[in-house]
């Protein structure tokens, strides 16, 4: 290994360690809190609510939301990771020091996008734990759960780290998840299937990103989807591929943080 290479990992590596040290060493505010929630979503909707619908797609009702709900929690950490963890770094203006330094600006996005994929995963591990209290798993295709868990983590880090880029305050944060990434989630298959909804409705929830990685996870640990599942990979791949090419741009160009 070059002498060039070795300084490059050494760089990625000490990021990714910062990165998954600082939400390991706050983790009551970063891995407690949605444990806690989604606990609240399968008393409520699973067995509460479930035990009134019945089954869905030939799965109980909590045996058919649990993908969604570790999905939903992915997604949201790997997002709030990198948006808080890059802003700050903007904000105490210490990513100067990142920028100037003889570090590549792709290792930069690997470092902050692969905290954030981490933090996803952690939660959406634990999550599936304390989905075992309220039912079992059985998981179909295990390759496919993977990869599309790790995949839709990297696709929303790289979001958060965007949405970090364009903010100029800490409210300006929220507003994504708030507004945009919240009722995607909503809307994305995690609580019902849309062959439930009228035609129209069906077609208009194909434009969700989310409804895709939802259904392809779900179909990894159920075997059932409302949608192709290599349609999902080839759209979530487009989305990645387009979302670091658009982070690198705004990184190469210095956009909110050079003034």
């Amino acid at each position: 290994m070059s002498n060039k290479h070795a300084h490059h990992w050494v760089a990625l590596h000490t990021l990714v360690t910062r990165e998954i040290r600082r939400f390991i060493r706050i983790w009551p505010q970063t891995l407690l809190p949605p444990a806690i929630t989604m606990t609240l979503y399968f008393i409520i909707f699973g067995n509460l609510i479930g035990s009134r619908i019945g089954n869905m797609g030939g799965f109980s009702y909590m045996e058919y939301i649990v993908p969604g709900i570790i999905m939903m929690a992915v997604i949201n950490n790997a997002y709030a990771n990198v948006a808080s963890s890059f802003y700050s770094a903007k904000f105490q203006s210490h990513i100067e020091e990142l920028i100037v330094a003889p570090v590549p600006n792709y290792l930069i996005l690997a470092g902050y996008v692969a905290g954030g994929t981490a933090r996803g995963l952690c939660v959406g591990l634990i999550v599936t734990i304390v989905s075992l209290f309220f039912t079992s798993l059985a998981i179909q295709h295990l390759w496919i759960t993977i990869s599309m868990v790790i995949l839709s983590a990297v696709m929303f880090a790289l979001g958060g780290f965007i949405n970090a880029i364009y903010a100029n305050s800490f409210d300006e944060i929220s507003i994504i998840p708030t507004f945009i990434l919240t009722p995607l989630t909503y809307l994305g298959g995690v609580f019902y299937s849309i062959s439930l909804l009228p035609e129209f409705w069906q077609q208009v929830s194909l434009l969700n990103p989310i409804l895709y990685m939802v259904n392809a996870f779900r179909f990894g640990m159920l075997g059932v989807s409302d949608i192709p599942v290599t349609a999902a990979f080839s759209i979530i791949l487009v989305c990645i591929i387009g979302l670091t090419a658009f982070a690198l741009y705004l990184l190469n160009k210095g956009t909110g943080i050079r003034h």
